[in-house]
Protein backbone atom coordinates (compact mmCIF):
# COMPACT_ATOMS: atom_id res chain seq x y z
CA UNK A 1 0.00 0.00 0.00
CA UNK A 2 1.23 3.48 -0.83
CA UNK A 3 0.89 5.76 2.19
CA UNK A 4 -1.38 8.73 1.66
CA UNK A 5 -1.05 10.28 5.12
CA UNK A 6 2.10 12.37 5.34
CA UNK A 7 2.90 15.00 7.94
CA UNK A 8 4.48 18.38 7.28
CA UNK A 9 7.95 16.90 7.85
CA UNK A 10 7.54 14.21 5.19
CA UNK A 11 6.93 11.32 7.58
CA UNK A 12 4.46 8.71 6.33
CA UNK A 13 1.86 7.71 8.95
CA UNK A 14 1.38 3.94 8.81
CA UNK A 15 0.80 2.98 12.46
CA UNK A 16 -2.36 3.71 14.50
CA UNK A 17 -2.58 3.08 18.26
CA UNK A 18 -6.18 2.86 19.51
CA UNK A 19 -6.92 3.02 23.25
CA UNK A 20 -10.12 1.09 24.02
CA UNK A 21 -10.50 2.15 27.64
CA UNK A 22 -8.94 4.37 30.30
CA UNK A 23 -9.56 1.69 32.93
CA UNK A 24 -6.88 -0.65 34.24
CA UNK A 25 -6.91 -3.35 36.91
CA UNK A 26 -3.23 -2.68 37.75
CA UNK A 27 -1.82 0.37 39.55
CA UNK A 28 1.70 0.62 38.16
CA UNK A 29 3.69 3.30 39.97
CA UNK A 30 4.97 4.80 36.69
CA UNK A 31 1.43 5.22 35.36
CA UNK A 32 -1.33 5.26 38.01
CA UNK A 33 0.35 5.52 41.43
CA UNK A 34 -2.71 7.19 42.96
CA UNK A 35 -5.33 4.97 41.36
CA UNK A 36 -7.62 5.75 38.46
CA UNK A 37 -8.72 9.34 37.89
CA UNK A 38 -12.48 9.93 37.60
CA UNK A 39 -13.92 8.09 34.62
CA UNK A 40 -15.14 10.03 31.62
CA UNK A 41 -18.92 9.88 31.02
CA UNK A 42 -19.92 6.90 28.90
CA UNK A 43 -21.23 9.13 26.09
CA UNK A 44 -17.74 10.52 25.55
CA UNK A 45 -16.23 7.09 24.87
CA UNK A 46 -16.07 5.82 21.32
CA UNK A 47 -18.40 2.91 20.56
CA UNK A 48 -17.10 -0.15 18.75
CA UNK A 49 -18.95 1.05 15.65
CA UNK A 50 -17.15 4.40 15.83
CA UNK A 51 -13.78 2.74 16.38
CA UNK A 52 -14.40 0.46 13.40
CA UNK A 53 -15.38 3.44 11.23
CA UNK A 54 -12.36 5.48 12.33
CA UNK A 55 -9.98 2.59 11.67
CA UNK A 56 -11.56 2.00 8.28
CA UNK A 57 -10.90 5.62 7.30
CA UNK A 58 -7.33 5.46 8.59
CA UNK A 59 -6.70 2.28 6.56
CA UNK A 60 -8.12 3.98 3.46
CA UNK A 61 -5.49 6.70 4.03
CA UNK A 62 -2.60 4.25 4.12
CA UNK A 63 -2.39 3.04 7.73
CA UNK A 64 -1.06 -0.53 7.68
CA UNK A 65 -0.77 -1.38 11.37
CA UNK A 66 -3.32 -1.05 14.18
CA UNK A 67 -2.49 -1.73 17.82
CA UNK A 68 -5.24 -1.92 20.44
CA UNK A 69 -4.19 -0.54 23.81
CA UNK A 70 -5.59 0.92 27.03
CA UNK A 71 -5.64 1.13 30.02
CA UNK A 72 -6.15 -2.59 29.93
CA UNK A 73 -7.98 -3.25 26.64
CA UNK A 74 -9.45 -6.57 27.78
CA UNK A 75 -11.52 -4.72 30.39
CA UNK A 76 -13.62 -3.54 27.45
CA UNK A 77 -16.51 -5.97 27.02
CA UNK A 78 -16.49 -8.39 24.07
CA UNK A 79 -13.20 -7.13 22.66
CA UNK A 80 -13.12 -10.20 20.41
CA UNK A 81 -16.08 -8.75 18.49
CA UNK A 82 -14.11 -5.58 17.73
CA UNK A 83 -11.02 -7.59 16.80
CA UNK A 84 -13.11 -9.51 14.27
CA UNK A 85 -14.44 -6.30 12.71
CA UNK A 86 -10.98 -4.76 12.46
CA UNK A 87 -9.47 -7.98 11.11
CA UNK A 88 -11.82 -7.64 8.14
CA UNK A 89 -9.84 -4.51 7.17
CA UNK A 90 -7.00 -6.81 6.10
CA UNK A 91 -8.89 -7.21 2.83
CA UNK A 92 -8.42 -3.47 2.31
CA UNK A 93 -4.73 -3.11 3.13
CA UNK A 94 -4.32 -3.59 6.89
CA UNK A 95 -1.25 -5.77 7.39
CA UNK A 96 -0.97 -6.10 11.16
CA UNK A 97 -3.47 -6.12 14.04
CA UNK A 98 -1.90 -6.27 17.50
CA UNK A 99 -2.83 -5.87 21.16
CA UNK A 100 -0.89 -4.56 24.17
CA UNK A 101 -2.06 -5.98 27.51
CA UNK A 102 -0.94 -6.47 31.10
CA UNK A 103 -1.63 -10.17 30.53
CA UNK A 104 -4.05 -10.65 33.42
CA UNK A 105 -6.85 -12.06 31.23
CA UNK A 106 -4.67 -13.50 28.49
CA UNK A 107 -4.48 -17.15 29.53
CA UNK A 108 -8.23 -17.58 29.13
CA UNK A 109 -8.67 -15.44 26.03
CA UNK A 110 -5.57 -15.80 23.86
CA UNK A 111 -7.06 -18.47 21.58
CA UNK A 112 -10.32 -16.57 21.16
CA UNK A 113 -8.42 -13.42 20.20
CA UNK A 114 -6.39 -15.38 17.66
CA UNK A 115 -9.54 -16.97 16.25
CA UNK A 116 -11.12 -13.52 15.91
CA UNK A 117 -8.22 -12.34 13.76
CA UNK A 118 -5.63 -10.84 16.11
CA UNK A 119 -2.11 -11.28 14.74
CA UNK A 120 0.11 -10.74 17.76
CA UNK A 121 0.31 -9.54 21.32
CA UNK A 122 2.65 -7.53 23.55
CA UNK A 123 2.56 -8.22 27.29
CA UNK A 124 3.78 -5.78 29.95
CA UNK A 125 5.98 -7.51 32.53
CA UNK A 126 8.12 -5.27 34.74
CA UNK A 127 9.52 -7.86 37.12
CA UNK A 128 10.13 -11.59 37.38
CA UNK A 129 10.18 -11.37 41.18
CA UNK A 130 6.76 -11.76 42.85
CA UNK A 131 7.35 -9.06 45.47
CA UNK A 132 8.71 -6.52 42.98
CA UNK A 133 5.89 -7.34 40.58
CA UNK A 134 3.39 -6.71 43.38
CA UNK A 135 4.98 -3.42 44.40
CA UNK A 136 5.10 -2.27 40.77
CA UNK A 137 1.56 -3.16 39.75
CA UNK A 138 -0.38 -3.35 42.99
CA UNK A 139 -1.47 -6.83 41.92
CA UNK A 140 -0.33 -10.25 43.09
CA UNK A 141 -0.59 -11.67 39.59
CA UNK A 142 2.85 -12.67 38.29
CA UNK A 143 2.00 -16.40 37.82
CA UNK A 144 -1.18 -15.43 35.99
CA UNK A 145 0.69 -13.12 33.60
CA UNK A 146 3.31 -15.79 32.92
CA UNK A 147 0.54 -18.27 32.07
CA UNK A 148 -0.87 -15.67 29.69
CA UNK A 149 2.43 -15.39 27.84
CA UNK A 150 2.55 -19.17 27.38
CA UNK A 151 -1.08 -19.20 26.20
CA UNK A 152 -0.31 -16.50 23.63
CA UNK A 153 2.57 -18.58 22.29
CA UNK A 154 0.38 -21.69 22.03
CA UNK A 155 -2.32 -19.71 20.23
CA UNK A 156 0.16 -18.49 17.63
CA UNK A 157 -0.04 -14.79 18.54
CA UNK A 158 3.47 -14.42 17.21
CA UNK A 159 5.87 -12.90 17.71
CA UNK A 160 5.03 -12.58 21.39
CA UNK A 161 6.69 -9.44 22.73
CA UNK A 162 7.26 -8.70 26.40
CA UNK A 163 7.72 -5.08 27.54
CA UNK A 164 9.59 -4.01 30.68
CA UNK A 165 9.88 -0.39 31.78
CA UNK A 166 13.26 -0.17 33.51
CA UNK A 167 13.49 2.18 36.51
CA UNK A 168 16.69 2.74 38.45
CA UNK A 169 16.69 1.21 41.91
CA UNK A 170 13.53 -0.71 41.16
CA UNK A 171 14.05 -3.39 38.53
CA UNK A 172 17.35 -2.51 36.84
CA UNK A 173 18.99 -5.42 38.66
CA UNK A 174 16.73 -7.76 36.64
CA UNK A 175 17.79 -6.65 33.16
CA UNK A 176 20.00 -9.68 32.49
CA UNK A 177 17.36 -11.95 34.06
CA UNK A 178 14.83 -10.60 31.55
CA UNK A 179 17.28 -11.46 28.77
CA UNK A 180 17.55 -14.99 30.16
CA UNK A 181 13.73 -15.13 30.17
CA UNK A 182 13.72 -14.18 26.47
CA UNK A 183 16.17 -17.00 25.70
CA UNK A 184 14.29 -19.57 27.78
CA UNK A 185 10.86 -18.77 26.38
CA UNK A 186 11.86 -17.70 22.85
CA UNK A 187 10.12 -14.32 23.08
CA UNK A 188 11.08 -10.81 22.01
CA UNK A 189 12.01 -8.86 25.15
CA UNK A 190 11.60 -5.10 24.89
CA UNK A 191 13.29 -2.80 27.40
CA UNK A 192 11.79 0.69 27.65
CA UNK A 193 13.31 3.79 29.21
CA UNK A 194 11.25 5.35 32.00
CA UNK A 195 9.23 8.26 30.51
CA UNK A 196 7.40 11.18 32.16
CA UNK A 197 3.85 9.85 31.74
CA UNK A 198 2.85 9.05 35.33
CA UNK A 199 -0.23 10.52 37.00
CA UNK A 200 1.78 11.37 40.11
CA UNK A 201 4.27 13.46 38.09
CA UNK A 202 7.06 11.82 40.06
CA UNK A 203 9.32 11.18 37.07
CA UNK A 204 12.95 12.11 37.52
CA UNK A 205 15.76 11.89 35.00
CA UNK A 206 17.85 10.29 37.73
CA UNK A 207 15.50 7.27 37.58
CA UNK A 208 16.10 6.73 33.86
CA UNK A 209 18.29 3.75 32.97
CA UNK A 210 19.58 4.61 29.51
CA UNK A 211 19.29 2.29 26.56
CA UNK A 212 23.05 2.05 26.40
CA UNK A 213 23.25 1.04 30.07
CA UNK A 214 20.52 -1.57 29.53
CA UNK A 215 22.49 -3.09 26.68
CA UNK A 216 25.68 -3.14 28.78
CA UNK A 217 23.85 -4.91 31.61
CA UNK A 218 22.67 -7.60 29.20
CA UNK A 219 26.07 -8.06 27.58
CA UNK A 220 27.70 -8.67 30.95
CA UNK A 221 25.97 -12.06 30.75
CA UNK A 222 24.87 -12.52 27.12
CA UNK A 223 26.82 -10.98 24.23
CA UNK A 224 24.58 -9.48 21.57
CA UNK A 225 24.80 -8.90 17.84
CA UNK A 226 22.63 -6.48 15.85
CA UNK A 227 19.60 -8.04 14.20
CA UNK A 228 19.97 -7.81 10.44
CA UNK A 229 16.82 -5.83 9.89
CA UNK A 230 16.28 -2.28 8.76
CA UNK A 231 14.98 -0.30 11.73
CA UNK A 232 12.95 2.16 9.68
CA UNK A 233 10.12 3.58 11.80
CA UNK A 234 10.39 0.92 14.52
CA UNK A 235 10.65 2.22 18.06
CA UNK A 236 13.28 -0.31 19.13
CA UNK A 237 16.83 -1.14 18.17
CA UNK A 238 16.88 -4.92 17.86
CA UNK A 239 19.52 -7.40 18.95
CA UNK A 240 20.05 -11.16 18.81
CA UNK A 241 22.08 -13.38 21.09
CA UNK A 242 25.58 -13.92 19.75
CA UNK A 243 25.51 -17.63 20.61
CA UNK A 244 22.42 -18.19 18.45
CA UNK A 245 20.03 -18.79 21.34
CA UNK A 246 16.33 -18.17 20.62
CA UNK A 247 14.68 -14.92 21.60
CA UNK A 248 15.33 -11.30 20.75
CA UNK A 249 16.21 -8.10 22.57
CA UNK A 250 14.75 -4.71 21.73
CA UNK A 251 15.75 -1.45 23.39
CA UNK A 252 13.38 1.52 23.23
CA UNK A 253 15.20 4.67 24.32
CA UNK A 254 12.99 7.71 23.70
CA UNK A 255 14.69 9.81 26.39
CA UNK A 256 18.39 9.30 25.59
CA UNK A 257 18.17 8.28 21.91
CA UNK A 258 15.03 9.91 20.44
CA UNK A 259 13.73 8.39 17.20
CA UNK A 260 11.21 11.12 16.38
CA UNK A 261 12.65 11.72 12.92
CA UNK A 262 11.25 8.40 11.70
CA UNK A 263 8.00 8.42 13.70
CA UNK A 264 5.12 6.82 11.76
CA UNK A 265 2.60 6.71 14.64
CA UNK A 266 -0.63 8.43 15.51
CA UNK A 267 -2.82 7.75 18.55
CA UNK A 268 -6.56 7.69 19.21
CA UNK A 269 -7.71 7.87 22.82
CA UNK A 270 -10.68 5.95 24.20
CA UNK A 271 -12.73 9.16 24.20
CA UNK A 272 -11.94 9.83 20.57
CA UNK A 273 -9.10 12.36 20.69
CA UNK A 274 -6.27 12.18 18.18
CA UNK A 275 -2.85 12.65 19.76
CA UNK A 276 -0.06 13.34 17.32
CA UNK A 277 2.65 12.49 19.88
CA UNK A 278 2.79 10.69 23.22
CA UNK A 279 3.83 14.01 24.74
CA UNK A 280 1.34 16.26 22.95
CA UNK A 281 -0.29 18.95 25.04
CA UNK A 282 -3.02 19.48 22.42
CA UNK A 283 -5.67 16.96 21.32
CA UNK A 284 -7.95 16.91 18.27
CA UNK A 285 -11.50 15.53 18.56
CA UNK A 286 -12.07 12.82 15.98
CA UNK A 287 -15.13 11.89 18.04
CA UNK A 288 -16.79 15.18 17.14
CA UNK A 289 -15.91 14.70 13.48
CA UNK A 290 -17.33 11.18 13.45
CA UNK A 291 -20.56 12.27 15.11
CA UNK A 292 -21.09 15.41 13.05
CA UNK A 293 -21.01 13.85 9.59
CA UNK A 294 -21.90 10.62 7.81
CA UNK A 295 -19.30 11.38 5.15
CA UNK A 296 -16.11 9.33 5.52
CA UNK A 297 -14.52 11.76 3.09
CA UNK A 298 -15.04 14.61 5.54
CA UNK A 299 -13.61 12.49 8.36
CA UNK A 300 -10.60 11.73 6.16
CA UNK A 301 -10.12 15.44 5.48
CA UNK A 302 -10.18 16.13 9.22
CA UNK A 303 -7.56 13.41 9.83
CA UNK A 304 -5.32 14.83 7.09
CA UNK A 305 -5.53 18.30 8.64
CA UNK A 306 -4.56 16.95 12.06
CA UNK A 307 -1.62 14.95 10.71
CA UNK A 308 -0.14 18.17 9.35
CA UNK A 309 0.03 19.42 12.96
CA UNK A 310 2.19 16.52 14.13
CA UNK A 311 5.14 17.79 16.14
CA UNK A 312 8.67 17.48 14.73
CA UNK A 313 9.83 15.77 17.94
CA UNK A 314 9.13 15.42 21.66
CA UNK A 315 10.62 17.96 24.06
CA UNK A 316 11.56 15.78 27.05
CA UNK A 317 15.14 17.03 26.96
CA UNK A 318 14.25 20.74 26.69
CA UNK A 319 14.36 22.96 29.80
CA UNK A 320 10.75 24.08 29.29
CA UNK A 321 9.30 20.57 28.90
CA UNK A 322 5.77 20.19 30.29
CA UNK A 323 4.50 16.73 31.15
CA UNK A 324 1.18 15.94 29.42
CA UNK A 325 -1.92 16.20 31.59
CA UNK A 326 -2.99 12.69 30.54
CA UNK A 327 -1.06 9.63 31.65
CA UNK A 328 -0.14 6.59 29.62
CA UNK A 329 -3.36 4.90 30.78
CA UNK A 330 -5.35 7.51 28.83
CA UNK A 331 -3.06 7.79 25.82
CA UNK A 332 -2.31 4.16 25.04
CA UNK A 333 1.13 2.70 24.28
Amino acid sequence: MTAVLTDSYGRAIRDLRVSLTDRCNFRCFYCLPHGEPPMAPKWQMLTYEEIERACSVFVSLGVEKIRLTGGEPMLRRDIEVLVGKLAALKRRGLRDLALTTNGYFLAERAQGLKDAGLDRVTVSLDSLKPETFRSTTGADALPRVLRGIEAAKRAGLAPVKVNAVIVRGHNDSEVADFAAFARRHAVAMRFIEFMPLDSGHGWSRADVVSGREIRDLIEERFPLVPARVRRGAETSSRWLFADGAPGEIGIIAPVTEPFCGACSRIRLTADGQIRTCLFSTVEHSLRDALRSTESDGEVADFIRSVILKKEPRHYINDPGFRQPARTMSFIGG
